[in-house]
């Protein structure tokens, strides 16, 4: 009898619990319940999870140059039984083994690298798309050995491999430098002991007529974010006590007294200031506007004013030499300048073409672009500045220009992080795209690209894909419009607040 029938005889309502599903149930018992018994209510992953598992998969791919002769196990098929018994066989080839399955007592658990050891014994190695060994690798793992172990393999070694976060690619990339491993034997084995019992509670939870009825909490988005997020959130009102600025655990403690709203607050509850504005403005339905602060914001800006906002992408393995894992690489950038009260803003762009680095043009044009004096105002300016410091630290003969820039540059996050300006509507956030619409009933509508994150997955994708030359040419129009609304905004934004607080002499 195969393990498949072998678990249905055994009475499981569910055939399997695979490593996947089993991370599932560790984090959520509703959202294990679901993917057994309501599965089409559990949303397919969007399009920047699947981007994340696109880059696990590109990692995985790197990591298997590490183990030459290995054998890839049953890549496209997906009968379980089929599956099984092919890695039983691949076994006895004593290579290394990618994807290898193994089912034991309800569990299903398909490893990335089973890699021979002495006569008889396997390592077995986790590869993460991380920097770090998590607690959650630890659960996957210690699962995976608990299944290799009870289907008769007998494990010498567990083996988290991560990505080295000190990498820096010089040439083509380097498997054995990207690559850190760490020896988890002994937690492993430790977490193991304890798979058996929480299996069994698992399958009491897929058993149930009905989901257990859990509260949301932190678990929702730790480690992973939930599937079911949103359709167990949606119970919440509009200014919610989680859209607390800073407040989320002492949000979900107010959920646990039966408190939602923002306005329903009690008194005995110490809010910081900017709690308070945001429960103020939940009571009265009414903006916050702190004039005199704003002004005094306002009049710090010296024209010619310089609007400017970059998009940037970073992946695991780096595209070019002298990155690190991770880092981020602008690649385009919009500038509205406007050089006197009331002028007509200017417009210079930047977007990349071509599959090289494109650090050194992008840093030539806008070194061209900005003016040498003038306020340069980006929103959330530390994210620019960071950019720019990498960017000197790769090529720094423009380190000296950098230095006349940094100090006159103005962050426009400022009195909206500082609740200087407050709209309901903002819940909670001081971000660019909660604050421009809230503010100036302006917004991204309209655009086909409309965050970053699409931003960064779109030019990726016709920059280093192979797509036509009119996709290509429509996306980038899209990247265009989608940076170029962004410097708009924070001039839509800084006009807003003049009319706020009236008229101001400026620079």
């Amino acid at each position: 009898m195969s393990p498949l029938r072998r678990a249905q005889a055994a009475g499981y309502s569910a055939p399997f619990i695979s490593k996947s599903k089993f991370l599932w149930g560790l984090q959520c018992p509703k959202l294990l319940w679901h993917a057994y018994n309501a599965k089409h209510l559990i949303p397919e992953p969007g399009p920047q999870q699947q981007a994340v598992f696109d880059q696990g998969h590109q990692v995985g791919e790197l990591a298997k140059q590490l183990y030459p002769g290995g054998i890839e196990i049953a890549e496209d098929i997906t009968d379980l039984d089929k599956v099984l018994a092919l890695s039983k066989q691949a076994l006895n080839e004593r290579r290394p083994l990618f994807e290898a399955a193994f089912a034991f007592n309800g569990g299903y658990a398909r490893a990335d690298i089973l890699n021979p050891a002495g006569r008889d014994e396997w390592d077995v190695t986790e590869v993460k798309s991380t920097t770090e060994v998590k607690d959650v690798h630890l659960e996957d793992l210690a699962f995976q050995a608990f299944v290799c172990m009870g289907a008769g393999l007998k494990i010498r070694r567990c083996l988290v491999m991560h990505i080295n976060r000190d990498y820096v690619r010089q040439g083509t990339v380097n498997p054995a430098l990207f690559f850190a491993k760490e020896d988890v034997t002994e937690s492993i084995m430790k977490l193991a002991g304890k798979m058996q019992d929480r299996l069994q509670e698992m399958f009491g939870v897929i058993r149930l007529a009905k989901h257990p009825n859990i509260r949301i909490g932190p678990r929702c988005d730790d480690p992973y974010p939930c599937p079911l997020h949103d359709s167990c959130w949606e119970f919440l009102p509009p200014n919610n006590v989680l859209d607390l600025y800073r407040g989320t655990k002492k949000g979900f403690g107010l959920l646990d007294r039966g408190i939602t709203s923002l306005k329903d607050i009690p008194g005995d509850i110490k809010l910081t200031t900017c709690q308070a504005i945001q429960k103020q403005v939940a009571v009265s339905g009414r903006r916050h506007v702190n004039k005199r602060a704003i002004a005094k914001f306002l009049r710090g800006l010296i024209h010619p004013l310089h609007f400017l906002d970059f998009e940037t992408f970073a992946t695991a393995i780096p595209l070019f030499d002298g990155l690190r894992p991770y880092q981020q690489v602008p690649f385009q950038f919009s500038l509205h300048i406007v050089r006197t009260p009331g002028a007509e803003p200017e417009h210079i762009k930047f977007l990349a073409q071509g599959r090289h680095d494109p650090r050194p043009a992008f840093m030539l044009k806008l070194r061209d672009g900005i003016s040498r004096t003038g306020s340069i105002i980006a929103f959330n300016a530390s994210f620019e500045l960071g950019r720019l410091r990498e960017c000197c630290e790769a090529m720094p003969n423009f380190s000296p220009w950098l230095k006349g820039v940094e100090r006159r540059v103005v962050d426009l996050l400022v009195p909206f992080k500082s609740f200087h300006y407050y709209h309901p509507d903002q819940r909670g956030s001081a971000s660019m795209k909660a604050v421009l619409p809230a503010l100036t009933g302006k917004g991204y509508e309209g655009l086909a690209i409309q965050e970053g994150d699409t931003a960064s997955r779109e030019f990726l994708r016709v920059t280093f894909c192979d797509v036509s030359e009119e996709e290509r040419r429509r996306v980038r129009q899209q990247l265009e419009a989608y940076c170029g609304r962004d410097t708009l905004g924070m001039i839509w934004i800084l006009d807003r607040l003049r009319t706020l607080v009236g008229d101001l002499s400026e620079g």
